[in-house]
């Protein structure tokens, strides 16, 4: 069971150090299809295994400035309310109910997120994408329809990670591309941190909770294999187009989301 836990950790590492999400939603079946544990433990050694994960995959990103520290941290700490909310909810909805609003979720994310991938990019343009363009164009202005953007997101990406037992990167890479203009390398390293931070404050609130035991030996081991997976996926992240990334990130969620409606629809009939 363990060597089952190796590759599928470096896989999910791959996801999350390449796309800076879907990690999350790939560990939660395969703790419970592949490594045969019940759904409630499943989901909170995940957001174990992905946020420290997601912590160390941040670093190469970080040292190619491809992170946004203090919109990340506000982003984490927006969420904090959410991720406790959504941890008390989850216990009270039907799980096939929650799977099948959450495939859909997923597909209408990527059919955003292709749409933008396929926009053509205006010549003359392009940004640094270490720079954010409202603070250099207007460093004293009001930006208070962005603030509200970076609230709302923060504490609905929260809110999934909570209800759903995952980091957010599914929701949060797009919500960073397509509601706050981040380019896709950078929405990518910035969700890393704040899949840490959103994946610390649920798993508090399910640990608190009690009445969960965990694998320590299976968690380790996945980690460590995960970890090992992110550091290459860093390295793919910086040499790949971000148009690329955005694109395979949008087949993953298609994937996911089929395969979760495959699995949940027929429960609700």
């Amino acid at each position: 069971m363990l060597l089952l836990a190796i590759p599928l950790g470096v896989l999910i590492g791959l996801s999350l150090g390449a796309l800076g999400g879907g990690g999350s939603i790939l560990t939660v079946p395969a703790l419970v299809y592949a490594l045969d544990q019940d759904p409630r433990t499943a989901t909170t050694s995940s957001l174990l295994i992905v946020g420290v994960t997601s912590l160390i995959a941040l670093l190469p990103h970080a040292r190619a400035r491809r992170v946004r520290f203090g919109q990340g941290l506000l982003f984490g700490a927006l969420g904090t309310a959410g991720s406790f909310v959504g941890s008390a909810l989850s216990s009270r909805v039907a799980p096939a109910v929650l799977l099948t609003a959450f495939s859909v979720l997923m597909l209408l994310v990527a059919s955003l997120m292709i749409r933008r991938a396929l926009r053509p990019a205006l010549p003359g343009l392009e940004l640094d994408p270490t720079v954010d363009p409202m603070l250099t164009l207007r460093p004293f202005a009001c930006a208070c329809p962005r603030v509200a953007k970076v609230v709302v997101t923060a504490t609905a990406v929260g809110l999934l990670t909570g209800f759903f037992g995952v980091g957010g990167g599914f929701a949060l890479v797009p919500a960073l591309v397509l509601a706050l203009g981040f380019p896709m390398p950078i929405a990518v390293g910035t969700s890393l941190l704040v899949i840490a931070v959103n994946s610390a404050t649920a798993l508090a609130a399910r640990i608190g909770s009690g009445g969960t035991h965990l694998d320590w030996a299976l968690i380790g081991t996945f980690t460590v294999a995960a970890v090992a997976g992110s550091l290459v996926g860093g390295r793919i992240a910086s040499r790949a187009n971000p148009r690329h990334l955005a694109m395979a990130f949008s087949v993953l969620l298609v994937a996911v989301a089929l395969y979760t409606a495959a699995r949940s629809i027929p429960a609700l009939i």
